[in-house]
């Protein structure tokens, strides 16, 4: 059913849109991300009783071993800092993240993972490289690097009308 409620709104781009592949395009795309975090969050919840947000929040310790600040964090991860806030506590709880004082500082803290949360970050790490790699199954190796590649191009693209279009309102 699901299925031909995409290809539906596909269709009735054809006649309504200037540019219909494009728009078709960003509803595929659209459509995939969408599946993929979809199994994503499915796994996380099944193997670890954790959720995407909290994943998210752990990657983004993983890559900064000296901690990050909560403000920090909230900008990495494009969330509010109560949101921040309400994943670091329950984290805290569990030990896996420790919130250390920053010198200087009295009202900032950085978090940082604990090594509990360390070792269960990797494996829910090398978890959720399968499901992408698994997701992504249907295509070769070459056409993994071919879609990155123009991906690369939209993401520049973006990026530089989006500079333009705030350098010139």
């Amino acid at each position: 059913m699901k299925k031909v409620f995409e290809m539906d709104l596909e269709a009735r781009l054809v006649g309504q849109a200037e540019h219909p592949e494009a728009l078709r395009l960003w509803l595929r795309l659209l459509t995939c991300t969408q599946l993929i975090e979809k199994q994503v969050r499915a796994g996380l919840r099944e193997q670890f009783e954790t959720t995407l947000p909290r994943f998210d929040l752990m990657a983004q310790l993983e890559r900064a071993p000296d901690g990050l600040k909560m403000n920090e964090l909230s900008k990495r991860m494009m969330v509010t800092g109560g949101n921040i806030t309400g994943i670091t506590d329950q984290l805290a709880g569990e030990g896996l993240v420790e919130r250390v004082d920053v010198a200087g500082d009295r009202r900032a803290c950085r978090i940082c993972l604990t090594p509990a949360g360390r070792k269960q970050f990797s494996g829910m790490a090398r978890a959720h490289e399968a499901w992408v790699v698994q997701a992504l199954g249907g295509l070769t190796d070459k056409e993994v690097a071919t879609l990155h590649r123009l991906l690369g191009k939209v993401k520049a693209h973006v990026k530089t009308a989006v500079t333009l279009s705030l350098e010139n309102p």
